[in-house]
């Protein structure tokens, strides 16, 4: 009995001692922190359909270019046609400024281009088609020695004159920073279109219709 009562003590003063324990750990611990503000949001942008006119910027429509000044803009479209003398492929010169009065069709291009090999024989073709219509089809190889140009020439078949800007200067005058580039230019030395390559059949008549007037160009 007395064991009893003896376990029975032992645990009240136990839990009154926890009790005392967890109260003073209470009493001093530290106030819970308290929430951080939220980190501004970004607004998400306005709906387009949504936005009133005055929070959406707009260009004022006398300055905004329209599709085909941005589109033909960086090809000289409608100005005259950069100086262009180059060595030819096999001997000889390049000057486009012997050919006025004909319809030139300038290609900037390299061996190493697939798009260049693609659109080759589409060009040698047009090349032999219109020849007795006056046109004047020109490669200009980029940066390579004139054994890969001419190598690359005979395995394709081609037909017209090519020529070598060994040191790039040339496609850097007329723009052509990518390759391939090409540029129509009219009998009186106008670039009339310009695209960058990867181009068709029907872009390639649609752009030689614009330097031959009178013409029946088809692809």
């Amino acid at each position: 009995m007395l064991a009893r009562l003896s376990i029975v003590a032992g645990l009240v003063v136990g839990v009154i001692v926890a009790g005392a324990v967890l109260g003073g750990i209470l009493a001093f611990a530290p106030e819970a922190a308290q929430p951080s503000a939220p980190l501004p949001s970004v607004a998400p942008a306005p709906d387009p359909a949504t936005a009133s006119p005055e929070s959406s910027p707009s260009v004022p429509p006398s300055v905004a270019p329209s599709p085909t000044e941005v589109a033909t803009g960086p090809f000289h479209v409608g100005a005259p046609a950069p100086a262009l003398v180059v060595p030819q492929v096999g001997g000889g010169t390049i000057d486009l400024a012997s050919l006025r009065g004909k319809p030139v069709w300038i290609n900037f291009m390299a061996t190493w281009c697939p798009p260049c090999q693609d659109e080759f024989p589409l060009m040698n073709g047009f090349a032999v088609r219109y020849a007795e219509d006056g046109l004047v089809v020109i490669a200009i190889d980029v940066r390579e020695e004139e054994g890969a140009v001419a190598s690359f020439a005979r395995q394709l078949g081609a037909t017209f004159p090519l020529g070598l800007d060994l040191d790039g200067s040339a496609a850097q005058e007329w723009g052509a920073l990518a390759l391939p580039v090409h540029f129509w230019i009219d009998a009186e030395g106008i670039v009339r279109n310009g695209a960058l390559g990867g181009i068709g059949p029907d872009v390639m008549a649609n752009s030689l219709r614009a330097i031959m007037p009178g013409v029946d160009v088809t692809p």
